[in-house]
Parts: structure tokens; sequence; C-alpha cells
């Protein structure tokens, strides 16, 4: 399929947004508006003095408008008297991966923590990662084009929402990384008022996260008292089962029910879409990120904004997800496979709303390290086996991709023939285990079977991809006895429109499974070089 031009993509958006915002969106330009715009920024400035001053005069023989934040530092973005109303923010900064202003690589945007005080607050309004407030999670970089979120090419980072204050407003962000945020360059436009109706709302968005969801009750998103309306959802799932995890429904209860009012029909339903998510994005929802369907540890974060319906309150909210899905057998007590049961995967959510007065959610976004998703992984580097005993003829090189953080293994046959590649390993403890590879795709690559001690698993796989990217490729469900392992990858042929024979592995992975499969132990005892399973 052709890619359309950015000016061919513009286009498309606006008429799409014309048809899709409520009519006096655009009449609104025509009356007057009160206030003064102001704007807040990265721009060099300097002082009487001719050094660096923030409240100095912008430097005309500087283009030095970025800002560094080191490990551990808060840097205030404004501070600024009110009464107001911010009306954008954008910023942006380098992502993770080594670059040659920064060798070492830098904070990434989960590590990067956002915090806005209205009126002097103690407390702040708005507290979540950079990454989870704009719709990027698990510190993947994504692109959004939706109406108050706008995160172009997946490194330009603009929200539209509105957020009056009355008498001061102070943004900052915390680098809870080991590594400094590098390149920071901001703006935020707002307007000075005269003065705020008595009964307008203040802005909120908090963080929150369970890894796993608590067992026995439905996640919780937003709890608060107060008078106000929900206006959007970020929610994040990292799945620890297979199969699909978006079978719950929305629950919410609107001033002090008992019993939800509110009851959706899927997780997937409420984020707008039908049958599953996908990678979308739309004005009023999206799904930036999703990497693989059914998989143990696969990843999805999706949007919903409550543009044209709020959802409103006078007293109180409460916002909850059933987190239910489909189960493989071994994770079912009765060894079955079906729609309805209550998984433990990891969550984490952004919510979005106006109130007047202070909330009264209790949750509070908690340090960078423990945003980060445990790892399931025993990792086995293929980069540590380019050795002739490990391979058919041709080479083995290490090789370095910006898809990770460690070097990957390339062999490069120039044909089928006795092409080859093995990766030894050893298995310490009996336990439930999925084996995976992380292998590379790419233009050049060829179709290739994985055995494991002899044993065929699974489908050929063609690693063959227009593109350069990495794919998980999950081969097995298995109790290992304790001993040593080979896991044989052998060359069969190529895609058709593949150009070479090669191949490039990152890593063979044993990912534990839940507790609850060595709990139930349904396949403990059986033998897997018999009849080689993968739940689905």
């Amino acid at each position: 399929m052709k890619k359309r031009s950015p000016a061919v993509f513009s286009l498309l958006l606006c008429l799409w947004l014309s048809q899709s915002l409520p009519a006096d969106f655009l009449a609104d330009l025509a009356r007057p508006h009160q206030g003064r715009s102001m704007r807040e920024t990265s721009t060099h400035k300097i002082g009487a003095d001719g050094k660096f001053d923030p409240k100095g005069k912008p430097d005309p023989n500087s283009n030095w408008d970025n800002k560094s934040v080191q490990p551990g530092q808060t840097k205030v973005l404004m501070d600024v008297k009110g009464p107001g109303v911010i009306t954008h923010i954008w910023m942006t900064f380098l992502g993770p991966e080594p670059h040659s202003w920064a060798r070492n690589g830098s904070a990434n945007h989960q590590e990067m923590l956002l915090r806005m005080y209205w009126d002097a607050g103690k407390r702040p309004a708005v507290e979540a990662p950079v990454g989870d407030f704009f719709a990027n999670s698990f510190g993947k970089r994504s692109e959004v084009i939706s109406l108050p979120v706008v995160v172009e090419d997946a490194d330009s980072y603009n929200c539209f929402w509105h957020m009056p204050f009355r008498r001061g407003a102070k943004i900052e962000i915390v680098n809870q990384s080991e590594k400094p945020i590098s390149l920071l360059y901001y703006n935020i436009d707002w307007i000075k008022k005269e003065s705020l109706p008595k009964d307008t709302p203040y802005f909120y968005a908090q963080y929150r996260q369970e890894y796993p969801a608590a067992k026995g009750k439905d996640y919780l998103i937003l709890e608060t008292k107060g008078r106000g309306h929900y206006v959007g959802t970020v929610l994040s799932v990292r799945t620890r089962s297979p199969a699909w995890f978006g079978e719950g429904d929305e629950k919410i209860y609107i001033d002090g029910e008992k019993n939800a009012s509110i009851w959706g029909t899927g997780t997937e339903d409420y984020f707008l879409s039908a049958w599953g998510l996908k990678t979308t994005s739309t004005p009023y929802f999206g799904t930036p990120y999703f990497d693989q369907w059914g998989i143990v540890g696969g990843h999805t974060s999706a949007y919903r904004w409550h543009i044209n319906d709020p959802i409103v309150f006078s007293k109180s909210i409460r916002f909850t997800i059933e987190h239910f899905g489909w189960m493989s057998p071994d994770e079912n007590p009765e060894y079955k496979s079906h729609s309805w049961n209550e998984r433990e995967d990891d969550y984490s959510s952004v919510a979005f709303w106006y109130q007047s007065g202070k909330p009264t959610f209790k949750a509070r976004a908690p340090h960078a390290k423990d945003r980060t998703l445990p790892n399931l992984d025993d990792i086995i580097y293929a980069r540590d086996f380019t050795g002739k005993k490990y391979h058919g003829p041709a080479n083995a090189v290490t090789q370095q991709l910006g898809l990770y953080t460690k070097k990957q293994l390339l062999y490069t046959p120039q044909s089928a023939e006795d092409a080859w590649l093995e990766i030894p390993f050893e298995i310490k403890k009996k336990e439930p285990l999925r084996l995976l590879l992380m292998m590379t795709h790419s233009y050049d690559f060829g179709r290739y079977q994985a055995y494991l001690n002899g044993v065929k698993l699974g489908d050929v796989m063609d690693l063959y991809s227009e593109k350069i990217s990495s794919r998980e490729h999950h081969l097995l469900d298995f109790w290992p006895d304790p001993g040593k392992y080979t896991l044989r990858l052998e060359c069969v042929d190529k895609n058709s429109r593949s150009t070479g024979y090669y191949i490039g592995i990152e890593s063979v992975r044993l990912r534990k499974r839940r507790p609850r499969v060595r709990e139930y132990g349904h396949d403990a005892d059986k033998d897997w070089r018999k009849k080689p399973i993968l739940y689905k």
C-alpha cells in the first residue's frame, strides 16, 4: 500500500475533525476572547549580565533552546500567577537509545514524572509519567493523532486540554531515571485572565497501576468525591497469560450508588473498537501500541477521550474495569478454555477529569523503578554463540541494532543448504515455562524451523519483512526437567520476496508462567517431547 504524503494526511485529518467536532467549535473563534496570550518556553534567555537567566530576554544569537535534566533532578517548566487557562503544551526530547548527543542513552518517557499544581496546592493535580499522560505507555514511543493529545511521529508531545487556574500554576518534570533527560524543548501556551467564573472546575489527571491486577476485585481507574465530569482514560495492559485479555466490562458508579448504573460490554467496546483491539489512532479513541495477539507478555495501550460524551457526576464517581478474559486450559482449575476467567495481567492507567474543589482520590504515582514492569524472562543472549561449532558454513557475527539494548547474532548463509544455528542453555529446576525467541525480521532473511533437543516445534518461521523489525516467536509451553538443552534453527527456504537466507536473533527466552499454572499442575507430568504444546 502506498504511503500517503504528510499533506494528504493532514487534509484527511482536517476533514475528519471538521465532521466530528461540535458545531460551535469553529464558531467560537469568531467571538471575542477575553484575556492576554502568554507562553512559558525553553527558549534560551539571558539577563543584563549576559548570562543565562530564565526570566531574561530571548537571546537572538543562540540556538541553545533545550535543557538537560540530570538523574534525580526536577525541572520546573512553568511557575506563573493567575488567573489563567493553559491551552496547549508541547515538548520533545531525545529517545532512550544511544545518540551522538547522548552516547549512553537518555531517560525514557516512562521514567519522567509530570506534575502540575494549581493555586499552590500541596498535592499535584496532575501526576503521571510523561509518556502515559500523552497516551504513550511502556516507555515505547508511538504516534497518536487525536483531538486533545497529538504525538506526531512519536516524538513531538502535544496536549490541548484546557487547564484553568485562579491564583497560580506550576508544571514540573521529575527525572526518576538513572540517565539524563536530553535535549528537552518545551512551549506552554496560556491565556492570562482578569477572572474566571466561580463554577470553573479544575483539570486533573492521575496515574495508577497494579502489577498484577488484584485478585477478586475490579481494577480501579478513579474514585473521587465532589462535582465534575470524567473526560478520558489511558489504559495499559501487559498480559501474563495466553489468549485475549479484554472481556472485562467497565463499571462506573455515580454519586455513591452501590450498583454500577453504567456497565459496559467489553474492554475493546469501551475503547470504541470491536472484536478485539488493533493499532489505530482517531480523534476520540485509539490503540497506539499493540505488539502481538494472544501471547504471554503482550503489550496493549489504548486511549478513550470523552469529549462529546463526558461522564457527569454531582457527588462522586468510581470508575472500574473488570480484568476478565480467555484463559488457557493449564490456568483453569477444570483444565478448560473459555472466555470468562479472572485474569491476573499487569494493569496501569491514567484517569482524566474536571472537578470543583479538591479530589479525594488517594492514588499516587510510584517511583519509576516501581513503574517498570517486572521481568518475566530468563534470557540466553545469542550474541555469545558466534563460534563455528554453533552454526553451519557462512559467517556469524554480532550486530548492534536500535531494536535491542544488546547486540544480536547475525548469521549469513548464501543458501538454505546446510544452513543452521544452535544455541545451548541449561535448565536449573523444573517449573512451568514458555520458550520463545526474540527474532529480527528483514528484507534479506530466510524461513527457519525450530527444534529443541531434536524435537520439532511449531511451524516454519518466515523472517522476511520489508522493513527491519523485531518480533517474539513463541514455541512451547512446558515443564522441562533440569539439564542441558539445545535450540536449533534450520533454514528451510526463503520468502519469494526476500533477497537472502539470513537470520538475526537477539535471544532465547524462558518466560515464567503465572503461579496458578504451578498450583494446578495440569501438565507437570506430561512429556513435552511426545506432544509439544503452545497455548494460544
